[in-house]
């Protein structure tokens, strides 16, 4: 069998097949019933769609025989019939939406939290900007795609249901009422020849409309990806908005604006050719399909084998069976449109389940291996750090912190940073192991903190539940974090990060740590816009206020040093370049510590 095989690369399933692995889980989990009952009660009704279509029919057909006699007691009789069928499709059609729009929504909600799960999980939400694969605008193939994705599929499914079973009840309907047709001047008879012209008409179109709607798929795909790339930038700018206007970035974010919309021109020009040819057809196409049943079906009625009823009924069976025959030409553009998102989804959760096999270890040899272990301690063992491009930052880090010790980490910016996101989980790049204590609170404090728009109570217990903490311990904590000033507007929603100056952010950062009380604390220069003497009064009440915690601190300035047990200076290792499977001698060399204070 690996001899048949060899030489020839194994194709993977196409998108759509991995999409429905990908949400199987929401058919067979825990709510499979609920939703199983829902796709049965849809069935159903497309069913009775497809009766009440029948119905019409052979209303049709009693109606314009009726005309054709006119017979007035029988018109009265059909008039009252018709009501009933006008009730029975109101009510059907109604109820029919109500569900499908349930379903479309229970699947997108199921789908979204998927999703968002494994996006936000092990900050892969921030990891994935760095990891190669097609996964660009995240967020947008979250919020839109699996939207455009769960509609799609739900209402292409009933739009196929519903012309298979029209299919099937029309093709009987008009094998029993369009005869035989008799070419001219010769004894030859077609039977059931109107059903052979539905499939000729329906078969010619359905050729002709794939061939010209191909292009549409890769114009479709290409040109949500170019509407997303113009959402997000929109979206920076707004979200970096004191920061242009600061630097006076109007004109530069204007063009990067002009720059993005080109690239949607250009998308949308090119749908807009992949959707002539296909418009015209169909434009063609539907203007003709009312007309040549009736065209076919004519010298029937004008010989007298046929009565006008079956006339209109074999002329709307006709048309039943070759909209229903052209299906895959009338939804060609809603399935381009579905294939697409259904593409970048699966794109970005297979870029995911890459991230996860990764953080469960198994494919970890060539990157910075994040473990917690059932001990006390921090252990970072033989710890190489890269930036992204593989530029060499730091080599061959062994270190060891207790429970309760507190470390100055001072040295080149680049590397300092790169060894809080590394200890965080957020720096892949390099090698080694980081072991950190299980199940002790860590708080990883960053230099700009989050301050998440919503009451100031909320954005002071982020991420947890602001119902842990009562009044006295928020007061407490603003207080220790010198701004006690803030306490009247607890309740108070805002926009933080414009609200307020900087220095009150971090120290906002800083009133978290209070509150919360980590065990575990890693700041990353989260003081630096605080003067001297309020980052030692800060540091004081640290002390004062957690004093089993431990500390990492990094500060690239002095006057510190004293509330610290040790100091740690990191240096970058050179310009060099790293080959993490090539390693040299040269590219070998152990930091140390600058200094080491004496035991506090």
């Amino acid at each position: 069998m690996a001899e048949a095989g060899k030489g020839k690369a194994a194709r993977p399933p196409r998108a759509p097949w991995r999409f429905l692995r990908l949400t199987a889980g929401y058919w067979n989990g825990p709510r499979r019933w609920p939703v199983r009952g829902a796709i049965l009660l849809l069935v159903l009704l497309t069913l009775a769609q497809v009766a009440l279509a029948i119905w019409i029919s052979y209303w049709n057909r009693d109606l314009f025989d009726a005309l054709e006699n006119r017979t007035g007691s029988a018109l009265w009789r059909l008039a009252g019939s018709f009501g009933l069928i006008f009730l029975l499709t109101v009510a059907v059609t109604a109820l029919h939406l109500e569900v499908k729009r349930w379903l479309q929504l229970d699947w997108r909600r199921w789908l979204t939290e998927l999703l968002v799960g494994q996006w936000m999980d092990h900050a892969r939400h921030y990891r994935l900007q760095f990891a190669p694969g097609d996964h660009d605008n995240p967020d947008a193939r979250i919020a839109e795609d699996v939207r455009i994705a769960t509609e799609s599929a739900v209402g292409l499914f009933h739009s196929l249901l519903y012309s298979v079973l029209i299919l099937g009840s029309f093709v009987d309907i008009l094998l029993a009422v369009s005869g035989s047709l008799q070419l001219p001047g010769t004894e030859v008879s077609i039977p059931s020849y109107m059903v052979l012209a539905a499939f000729l008409y329906a078969g010619a179109g359905a050729l002709l409309g794939l061939v010209l709607g191909r292009p549409l798929v890769r114009s479709t795909n290409r040109l949500q990806s170019v509407e997303a790339n113009l959402r997000y930038g929109l979206a920076r700018a707004r979200e970096h908005a004191e920061s242009v206007v600061l630097m006076h970035g109007e004109a530069h974010e204007r063009e990067n604006a002009a720059r993005l919309f080109a690239d949607v021109g250009r998308g949308w020009n090119r749908q807009t050719l992949a959707y002539l040819g296909i418009v015209s057809f169909s434009t063609g196409y539907g203007t003709l399909l009312p007309v040549l049943p009736i065209l076919i079906a004519a010298p029937q009625y004008i010989a007298g084998t046929m009565t006008l009823g079956l006339l209109m009924q074999a002329a709307q069976a006709f048309q039943r069976l070759s909209s229903a025959l052209s299906w895959p030409i009338d939804n060609l553009g809603e399935l381009a449109r579905c294939r697409a998102s259904v593409d970048r989804i699966v794109s970005l959760h297979e870029d995911m389940q890459a991230m996860a096999r990764h953080d469960r270890g198994e494919e970890c040899s060539e990157e910075v291996c994040l473990y917690h272990a059932a001990h006390a301690d921090l252990d970072i063992r033989q710890l190489r750090l890269l930036a992204p491009t593989g530029q060499l930052l730091l080599e061959g880090l062994d270190l060891h912190v207790r429970r309760g010790e507190r470390v100055l980490i001072t040295g080149d910016p680049a590397v300092t940073i790169a060894l809080f996101k590394a200890v965080a989980g957020l720096w892949p790049w390099g090698g080694g192991e980081i072991v950190l204590p299980r199940d002790q609170d860590m708080m990883f404090v960053p230099q700009r903190p989050y301050l998440p728009a919503g009451s100031l109570r909320a954005l002071l217990a982020y991420p947890q539940d602001a119902t842990r903490y009562d009044d006295a311990g928020l007061l407490r904590a603003l207080e220790c974090a010198g701004i006690a000033w803030l306490a009247p507007r607890l309740d108070d929603s805002d926009d933080w990060t414009h609200a307020l100056p900087l220095r009150a952010q971090q120290r906002l950062g800083i009133a978290r740590v209070f509150l919360q009380q980590p065990a575990w604390i890693f700041i990353e220069e989260a003081t630096d816009a605080f003067e001297l003497k309020e980052e030692q009064s800060t540091m004081e009440m640290l002390h004062h206020e957690l004093p089993d915690a431990t500390l990492l601190h990094i500060c690239l300035h002095n006057g510190l040093e004293h509330f610290y047990d040790r100091r740690l200076d990191l240096q970058r290792q050179g310009d060099r370049r790293a080959h993490p499977r090539h390693e040299g001698a040269a590219d070998t060399a152990t930091p140390t510590p600058a200094a080491t204070l004496p035991e506090a």
